[in-house]
């Protein structure tokens, strides 16, 4: 199908809203071994000093990444995509898991980005929860802060569901999610990584392709998938509903062909 005319600038086809599962006990370590990471593969960045700790501020975002790792020079996609592949590796070691909703964008139709943004922190409240409940443990979310109002609409939203007096739930996650800010945390670097460098890349030029024409669809993404595909899929958190539905993990909203989140890994 060709790209129709609304495609053709540059809006973004692909929204991605993803979370990654951290075993307490572990944080610390991987903490400290995403700073050496960071350090060793991004030692221009403007680190306000030595101190080790002190490189937690600057960030290597993901969506830099990206754009090296789709259309840099040579050299930049090597750097991109060899950083990606320590980070992943890091994460697999310490167990780390990873929930996402992935929502492919209609074309010529308005996409209201709010409900869509509380309704899949919603989802990955209950995906979260269903882990905890699997490893009989307690536990609680940092989200990375956008601004005041649609943090305060995202929490209330958590709270009405965690709070209600009829079938209430969320009852192995202590609180509502806490915003935080990503100079701060390194989770949030770690999982802006992930969404941004590798699966919405991956999603748009999956899911995309034939549909838009813009610089988000890249080809080069296809050797994104077929390298880091296998390993996403196996960081998943899925499981089967009491009426044997797979659901968690990265669940993919395809408004243009209506296709599974298998595409994410082939």
């Amino acid at each position: 199908m060709p790209a129709s005319p609304s495609s053709r600038g540059n809006d973004q086809p692909v929204l991605v809203i993803g979370g990654l599962i951290v075993d307490a006990n572990r944080l610390e370590t991987l903490t400290q071994e995403f700073l050496n990471l960071k350090s060793r593969w991004f030692p221009g960045l403007p680190y306000p000093s030595n101190r080790h700790l002190d490189k937690i501020i600057p960030e290597a975002k993901g969506a830099g990444l990206r754009r090296n790792a789709m259309r840099g020079s040579r050299n930049q996609r090597r750097h991109a995509i060899g950083f990606l592949d320590h980070l992943v590796q890091i994460l697999q070691h310490h167990r780390v898991r990873l929930v996402a909703r992935v929502w492919v964008k209609p074309l010529g139709k308005p996409f209201d980005g709010r409900p869509v943004y509380t309704s899949s922190i919603q989802a990955l409240y209950s995906y979260f929860e269903n882990f905890l409940i699997s490893q009989n443990t307690f536990g609680f979310c940092i989200a990375d802060s956008r601004d005041y109002l649609k943090n305060v609409n995202v929490a209330h939203s958590i709270f009405t569901q965690k709070y209600q007096l009829t079938s209430a739930t969320y009852g192995h996650i202590l609180e509502l999610p806490t915003f935080g800010h990503s100079e701060n945390h390194a989770g949030l670097q770690m999982c802006d990584l992930v969404c941004s460098a590798l699966l919405y890349p991956i999603a748009a030029e999956a899911y995309c392709t034939g549909f838009v024409a813009n610089v988000h669809v890249q080809p080069n993404a296809a050797a994104l998938r077929q390298r880091f595909g296998q390993s996403l899929k196996a960081m998943q958190h899925r499981f089967q509903e009491p009426s044997g539905r797979w659901v968690g993990g990265i669940v993919v909203s395809d408004a243009h062909a209506q296709r599974s989140s298998a595409l994410m890994f082939r």
